[in-house]
């Protein structure tokens, strides 16, 4: 599966442990994320991650550009609901896109995690029916 991983400022220390912690499982899939993120989830992890521009630099709409050709089966964004910077990326779009593609999102720890035993479990292969040999 196609994932990809945005966390804003205050949440990318969360987003690397999240990775590290399930880093055998995040593995075995294909992995971009804006910049930043990227850079810091793959220096410490050693995971391959297709990283694209920062956040603020349009990273999120080339993620969105994938999810709307639907080249992205997953998306982990953690974000700051309460504290978000001018200079990070505005999630409305991304949320929108991911409802009108079907594409499972997580915004938080708890639905990540969620997310992550179900993909372990293969119940998200319900993409693989809808698109066959992504």
């Amino acid at each position: 599966m196609n994932i990809a991983l945005i966390a804003h400022d205050s949440k990318k220390e969360l987003m690397i442990q999240f990775c590290i912690a399930y880093s055998g499982i995040l593995s075995k899939h294909r992995l971009c994320a804006t910049g930043t993120t990227g850079k810091q989830v793959a220096e410490a992890t050693g995971l391959n991650i297709q990283k694209y521009l920062s956040g603020a630099q349009g990273g999120c709409q080339q993620i969105g550009a994938k999810i709307s050709c639907n080249e992205i089966d997953l998306l982990i964004f953690f974000r700051d609901p309460l504290h978000r910077k001018l200079s990070e990326p505005n999630e409305q779009d991304l949320l929108r896109l991911c409802d009108v593609h079907n594409i499972p999102l997580a915004t938080n720890i708890a639905t990540a995690d969620a997310m992550i035993h179900a993909l372990d479990r293969g119940d998200l292969d319900w993409r693989e029916i809808l698109y066959p040999g992504k």
